[in-house]
Protein backbone atom coordinates (compact mmCIF):
# COMPACT_ATOMS: atom_id res chain seq x y z
CA UNK A 1 0.00 0.00 0.00
CA UNK A 2 1.40 3.50 -0.81
CA UNK A 3 2.35 5.71 2.16
CA UNK A 4 0.38 9.01 2.97
CA UNK A 5 3.52 10.51 3.14
CA UNK A 6 3.85 10.28 -0.70
CA UNK A 7 1.79 13.16 -0.50
CA UNK A 8 4.17 15.72 0.91
CA UNK A 9 6.20 18.37 -1.04
CA UNK A 10 8.55 17.51 -3.29
CA UNK A 11 8.10 13.45 -2.63
CA UNK A 12 8.99 10.89 -5.20
CA UNK A 13 8.08 7.44 -5.46
CA UNK A 14 11.03 5.09 -4.60
CA UNK A 15 11.82 1.99 -6.86
CA UNK A 16 11.47 -1.92 -6.03
CA UNK A 17 12.34 -2.97 -3.45
CA UNK A 18 10.91 0.43 -2.03
CA UNK A 19 8.25 1.19 -3.88
CA UNK A 20 5.07 2.23 -1.86
CA UNK A 21 7.66 5.10 -0.19
CA UNK A 22 9.44 8.16 -1.24
CA UNK A 23 13.04 7.67 -2.73
CA UNK A 24 13.69 11.66 -1.87
CA UNK A 25 11.82 14.93 -1.30
CA UNK A 26 13.45 17.15 -3.57
CA UNK A 27 17.01 17.17 -1.78
CA UNK A 28 18.41 13.91 -1.06
CA UNK A 29 22.04 15.13 0.50
CA UNK A 30 19.97 17.40 2.61
CA UNK A 31 18.24 14.55 3.79
CA UNK A 32 21.11 12.47 4.38
CA UNK A 33 23.00 15.50 6.61
CA UNK A 34 19.66 15.68 8.28
CA UNK A 35 19.81 12.03 8.96
CA UNK A 36 23.81 12.41 9.94
CA UNK A 37 24.19 15.51 11.68
CA UNK A 38 20.86 17.00 13.72
CA UNK A 39 17.30 14.86 13.15
CA UNK A 40 15.51 13.32 10.73
CA UNK A 41 12.85 10.49 9.92
CA UNK A 42 12.31 7.73 7.31
CA UNK A 43 9.11 6.86 6.28
CA UNK A 44 9.81 2.89 5.70
CA UNK A 45 5.97 2.00 6.09
CA UNK A 46 6.15 -0.86 3.22
CA UNK A 47 8.18 -3.32 5.26
CA UNK A 48 5.82 -5.82 6.78
CA UNK A 49 5.43 -6.22 10.95
CA UNK A 50 4.63 -9.31 12.22
CA UNK A 51 3.53 -9.24 15.80
CA UNK A 52 3.84 -12.15 18.33
CA UNK A 53 1.99 -13.09 21.66
CA UNK A 54 1.82 -15.69 23.80
CA UNK A 55 3.28 -16.22 27.36
CA UNK A 56 5.52 -18.83 25.86
CA UNK A 57 7.09 -16.30 22.65
CA UNK A 58 10.06 -15.55 23.69
CA UNK A 59 11.46 -19.02 24.69
CA UNK A 60 9.99 -19.97 21.40
CA UNK A 61 11.92 -17.42 19.52
CA UNK A 62 14.61 -18.70 21.48
CA UNK A 63 14.67 -21.76 20.36
CA UNK A 64 14.29 -21.50 16.72
CA UNK A 65 16.67 -18.46 15.65
CA UNK A 66 20.33 -17.77 16.28
CA UNK A 67 19.74 -14.66 18.86
CA UNK A 68 19.00 -15.78 22.85
CA UNK A 69 15.89 -14.09 23.63
CA UNK A 70 14.55 -16.65 26.41
CA UNK A 71 15.88 -13.57 28.62
CA UNK A 72 15.24 -10.60 26.61
CA UNK A 73 14.37 -7.65 29.27
CA UNK A 74 11.17 -5.39 27.82
CA UNK A 75 12.12 -2.53 25.38
CA UNK A 76 15.61 -4.19 24.10
CA UNK A 77 15.97 -4.21 20.64
CA UNK A 78 17.91 -6.90 18.82
CA UNK A 79 17.95 -8.83 15.94
CA UNK A 80 17.83 -12.45 15.07
CA UNK A 81 17.94 -14.19 11.93
CA UNK A 82 16.44 -17.59 10.92
CA UNK A 83 18.60 -20.31 9.01
CA UNK A 84 18.01 -22.68 6.60
CA UNK A 85 18.92 -26.30 8.23
CA UNK A 86 21.89 -25.66 5.95
CA UNK A 87 22.50 -22.63 7.78
CA UNK A 88 21.93 -20.35 4.80
CA UNK A 89 20.22 -17.16 6.04
CA UNK A 90 16.29 -17.13 5.63
CA UNK A 91 14.92 -14.12 7.26
CA UNK A 92 16.43 -11.37 9.16
CA UNK A 93 14.18 -9.74 11.88
CA UNK A 94 14.74 -6.42 13.73
CA UNK A 95 12.82 -6.75 16.83
CA UNK A 96 11.50 -5.82 20.49
CA UNK A 97 9.41 -7.17 23.04
CA UNK A 98 7.10 -4.67 25.21
CA UNK A 99 6.17 -7.33 27.70
CA UNK A 100 3.02 -8.59 26.25
CA UNK A 101 4.33 -8.67 22.36
CA UNK A 102 6.98 -9.33 20.42
CA UNK A 103 7.39 -7.29 17.47
CA UNK A 104 9.31 -7.64 14.62
CA UNK A 105 9.86 -5.84 11.43
CA UNK A 106 11.19 -7.69 8.24
CA UNK A 107 11.89 -6.69 4.67
CA UNK A 108 8.63 -5.81 1.98
CA UNK A 109 6.78 -9.36 1.44
CA UNK A 110 8.50 -10.93 3.95
CA UNK A 111 5.84 -11.54 6.27
CA UNK A 112 4.18 -14.53 5.01
CA UNK A 113 7.42 -17.01 3.98
CA UNK A 114 8.21 -16.38 7.51
CA UNK A 115 4.61 -16.52 9.27
CA UNK A 116 4.55 -19.75 7.12
CA UNK A 117 7.70 -21.08 8.93
CA UNK A 118 6.48 -19.68 12.30
CA UNK A 119 3.24 -21.39 12.13
CA UNK A 120 5.19 -25.18 11.12
CA UNK A 121 7.26 -24.38 14.63
CA UNK A 122 3.85 -23.71 17.22
CA UNK A 123 3.66 -27.19 17.61
CA UNK A 124 1.44 -27.29 21.49
CA UNK A 125 3.40 -23.61 22.25
CA UNK A 126 1.46 -20.62 23.76
CA UNK A 127 2.29 -18.28 20.82
CA UNK A 128 0.36 -16.49 18.46
CA UNK A 129 2.28 -14.90 15.59
CA UNK A 130 0.66 -12.47 12.95
CA UNK A 131 0.96 -10.39 10.21
CA UNK A 132 -0.02 -7.08 11.21
CA UNK A 133 1.29 -5.05 8.26
CA UNK A 134 -2.27 -3.69 7.32
CA UNK A 135 -2.28 -2.21 10.94
CA UNK A 136 1.31 -1.31 11.69
CA UNK A 137 3.59 0.55 9.63
CA UNK A 138 7.40 1.84 10.43
CA UNK A 139 9.21 5.08 10.94
CA UNK A 140 12.39 5.64 11.65
CA UNK A 141 14.37 8.45 13.33
CA UNK A 142 17.89 9.14 12.98
CA UNK A 143 20.51 12.05 14.29
CA UNK A 144 21.85 12.56 17.28
CA UNK A 145 18.97 14.84 18.07
CA UNK A 146 15.90 12.73 17.31
CA UNK A 147 13.59 12.44 19.70
CA UNK A 148 10.48 9.98 19.87
CA UNK A 149 8.88 11.56 22.44
CA UNK A 150 5.94 13.10 19.96
CA UNK A 151 5.07 9.72 18.74
CA UNK A 152 3.01 8.75 21.53
CA UNK A 153 1.45 5.17 21.58
CA UNK A 154 4.15 4.19 19.05
CA UNK A 155 6.21 0.58 20.47
CA UNK A 156 9.98 1.78 19.73
CA UNK A 157 13.01 -0.50 18.71
CA UNK A 158 15.66 2.12 19.77
CA UNK A 159 19.48 0.98 18.62
CA UNK A 160 22.60 3.20 18.41
CA UNK A 161 22.41 4.94 15.00
CA UNK A 162 18.13 4.81 14.76
CA UNK A 163 14.64 4.72 16.09
CA UNK A 164 12.36 2.27 14.88
CA UNK A 165 8.91 3.25 15.51
CA UNK A 166 5.52 0.88 15.20
CA UNK A 167 2.44 2.86 14.76
CA UNK A 168 -0.93 2.51 13.31
CA UNK A 169 -1.73 3.20 10.12
CA UNK A 170 -4.63 5.25 11.36
CA UNK A 171 -2.10 7.60 12.89
CA UNK A 172 0.96 7.38 10.57
CA UNK A 173 0.20 10.66 8.96
CA UNK A 174 -0.56 12.63 12.30
CA UNK A 175 2.66 11.09 13.76
CA UNK A 176 4.84 11.86 11.17
CA UNK A 177 3.64 15.65 11.13
CA UNK A 178 3.88 16.11 14.88
CA UNK A 179 7.45 14.91 14.81
CA UNK A 180 8.39 17.41 11.83
CA UNK A 181 6.90 20.13 14.30
CA UNK A 182 9.15 18.59 16.85
CA UNK A 183 12.20 19.52 13.91
CA UNK A 184 12.65 15.87 12.46
CA UNK A 185 13.21 16.65 8.64
CA UNK A 186 11.52 14.38 6.46
CA UNK A 187 14.16 12.21 4.55
CA UNK A 188 13.58 9.43 1.82
CA UNK A 189 15.17 5.90 1.01
CA UNK A 190 18.11 7.17 -0.98
CA UNK A 191 19.05 9.01 2.19
CA UNK A 192 18.75 6.03 4.55
CA UNK A 193 20.20 3.94 2.10
CA UNK A 194 23.33 6.13 2.01
CA UNK A 195 23.49 5.72 5.54
CA UNK A 196 23.03 1.88 5.61
CA UNK A 197 25.75 1.55 3.38
CA UNK A 198 27.78 3.71 4.58
CA UNK A 199 27.06 2.12 8.18
CA UNK A 200 28.00 -1.21 6.95
CA UNK A 201 24.75 -2.66 7.21
CA UNK A 202 23.36 -5.45 4.67
CA UNK A 203 20.16 -5.78 4.32
CA UNK A 204 18.75 -8.81 3.61
CA UNK A 205 17.70 -10.06 -0.22
CA UNK A 206 19.71 -6.65 -1.45
CA UNK A 207 22.99 -7.69 -0.05
CA UNK A 208 22.23 -11.32 -0.03
CA UNK A 209 21.79 -14.46 -2.03
CA UNK A 210 20.32 -17.94 -1.41
CA UNK A 211 24.24 -18.76 -0.10
CA UNK A 212 24.54 -16.45 2.42
CA UNK A 213 25.66 -17.35 5.79
CA UNK A 214 25.82 -15.10 9.12
CA UNK A 215 29.88 -14.88 9.12
CA UNK A 216 29.73 -13.55 5.74
CA UNK A 217 27.99 -10.20 6.45
CA UNK A 218 29.35 -9.40 10.06
CA UNK A 219 26.06 -10.65 11.40
CA UNK A 220 27.77 -13.30 13.95
CA UNK A 221 28.19 -10.19 16.17
CA UNK A 222 24.92 -8.55 15.99
CA UNK A 223 22.51 -11.16 15.29
CA UNK A 224 23.36 -14.48 16.39
CA UNK A 225 24.40 -15.62 20.33
CA UNK A 226 27.15 -18.32 19.61
CA UNK A 227 26.43 -20.01 23.21
CA UNK A 228 23.02 -20.42 23.79
CA UNK A 229 20.64 -23.47 22.64
CA UNK A 230 20.31 -25.50 19.29
CA UNK A 231 18.33 -24.21 16.24
CA UNK A 232 18.18 -24.63 12.62
CA UNK A 233 21.10 -23.92 10.74
CA UNK A 234 23.82 -23.96 14.30
CA UNK A 235 25.71 -27.05 12.91
CA UNK A 236 27.36 -24.50 10.13
CA UNK A 237 27.72 -21.41 12.49
CA UNK A 238 29.86 -24.05 14.91
CA UNK A 239 31.74 -25.60 11.88
CA UNK A 240 32.74 -22.11 10.23
CA UNK A 241 34.21 -20.59 13.73
CA UNK A 242 35.42 -23.60 15.04
CA UNK A 243 37.25 -25.06 11.91
CA UNK A 244 37.42 -22.42 9.22
CA UNK A 245 36.70 -19.30 7.58
CA UNK A 246 33.19 -17.91 5.44
CA UNK A 247 33.91 -18.77 1.86
CA UNK A 248 32.81 -14.62 0.69
CA UNK A 249 33.25 -11.47 2.87
CA UNK A 250 31.27 -8.00 2.74
CA UNK A 251 33.31 -4.86 1.62
CA UNK A 252 32.21 -1.68 1.40
CA UNK A 253 33.40 -0.26 -2.32
CA UNK A 254 34.02 3.12 -2.90
CA UNK A 255 33.29 3.75 -6.27
CA UNK A 256 35.25 5.99 -8.73
CA UNK A 257 33.54 9.58 -8.34
CA UNK A 258 34.14 10.37 -12.21
CA UNK A 259 31.57 8.28 -13.29
CA UNK A 260 28.33 9.43 -13.13
CA UNK A 261 26.00 6.28 -12.52
CA UNK A 262 25.85 3.60 -9.52
CA UNK A 263 26.48 0.02 -10.28
CA UNK A 264 23.00 -1.81 -10.23
CA UNK A 265 22.17 -4.94 -7.95
CA UNK A 266 23.40 -8.21 -9.02
CA UNK A 267 26.65 -6.47 -11.01
CA UNK A 268 29.83 -8.17 -11.02
CA UNK A 269 32.16 -7.48 -9.12
CA UNK A 270 35.85 -7.79 -10.84
CA UNK A 271 39.36 -8.41 -10.46
CA UNK A 272 41.60 -8.39 -13.60
CA UNK A 273 39.19 -10.77 -16.20
CA UNK A 274 38.15 -12.50 -13.30
CA UNK A 275 34.57 -12.36 -11.22
CA UNK A 276 35.11 -12.95 -7.65
CA UNK A 277 31.31 -11.56 -6.21
CA UNK A 278 28.64 -9.41 -6.56
CA UNK A 279 27.21 -5.70 -5.76
CA UNK A 280 24.62 -5.52 -3.49
CA UNK A 281 23.46 -2.00 -2.86
CA UNK A 282 24.99 1.18 -3.71
CA UNK A 283 24.33 4.83 -3.08
CA UNK A 284 25.91 8.49 -3.51
CA UNK A 285 26.77 9.49 0.18
CA UNK A 286 26.95 12.90 0.83
CA UNK A 287 30.45 12.98 2.09
CA UNK A 288 32.22 9.77 0.88
CA UNK A 289 30.99 10.10 -2.68
CA UNK A 290 29.74 7.10 -4.25
CA UNK A 291 29.75 3.71 -2.39
CA UNK A 292 28.69 0.27 -2.50
CA UNK A 293 28.31 -2.98 -0.38
CA UNK A 294 29.50 -6.18 -2.55
CA UNK A 295 30.22 -9.72 -0.98
CA UNK A 296 33.53 -10.86 -2.72
CA UNK A 297 35.45 -14.54 -2.26
CA UNK A 298 37.57 -14.33 0.88
CA UNK A 299 40.78 -15.04 -0.52
CA UNK A 300 40.74 -11.46 -2.62
CA UNK A 301 43.36 -9.66 -1.75
CA UNK A 302 41.78 -6.84 1.24
CA UNK A 303 44.70 -4.19 -0.84
CA UNK A 304 43.74 -5.07 -4.75
CA UNK A 305 41.65 -2.59 -6.67
CA UNK A 306 38.50 -3.68 -7.96
CA UNK A 307 36.02 -2.79 -10.89
CA UNK A 308 32.40 -2.86 -11.08
CA UNK A 309 30.84 -2.14 -14.70
CA UNK A 310 34.09 -0.72 -15.57
CA UNK A 311 33.95 1.70 -12.49
CA UNK A 312 37.25 1.43 -10.27
CA UNK A 313 36.61 0.34 -6.55
CA UNK A 314 38.47 0.74 -3.36
CA UNK A 315 37.55 -1.80 -1.05
CA UNK A 316 37.07 -0.87 2.86
CA UNK A 317 37.52 -4.41 4.65
CA UNK A 318 34.02 -4.80 6.50
CA UNK A 319 34.75 -8.44 7.31
CA UNK A 320 38.14 -9.51 7.41
CA UNK A 321 39.45 -12.23 5.39
CA UNK A 322 40.37 -14.43 8.79
CA UNK A 323 36.85 -13.93 10.04
CA UNK A 324 35.73 -17.44 11.92
CA UNK A 325 38.22 -20.42 13.28
CA UNK A 326 38.60 -18.15 16.28
CA UNK A 327 35.70 -18.88 18.50
CA UNK A 328 34.64 -22.44 20.30
CA UNK A 329 30.98 -23.15 19.80
CA UNK A 330 29.76 -26.50 21.87
CA UNK A 331 26.74 -27.83 19.95
CA UNK A 332 23.72 -28.59 22.01
CA UNK A 333 21.48 -30.06 20.28
CA UNK A 334 17.97 -31.20 20.84
CA UNK A 335 16.69 -33.88 22.97
CA UNK A 336 16.31 -37.14 21.24
CA UNK A 337 18.98 -35.91 18.68
CA UNK A 338 21.47 -37.85 17.36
Amino acid sequence: MDSPLLASPGAVVAESPDAGVAAHYGDPFAEQRALAETAGMVDRSHRDVVRIGGQDRLGWLNDISTQKLDQLPPDTATQTLILSPHGHVEHHLTLVDDGTYTWAHVEPGEAKPLLDFLESMRFMLRVEPADVSADYAVLTLMGPDANAGPAKDAVAVRFAFCTDLFIRREQFADTAAALQGAGHRLAGMWAHEALRIAGHRARLGTDTDHRTIPHELGWIETAVHLSKGCYRGQETVARVHNLGHPPRRLVLLHLDGSEDRLPPHGEPVQLGDSAVGFVGSSARHYELGPVALALVKRTVSVTATLSVAGISAAQEVIVPPDAGANVKITLKRARGEL
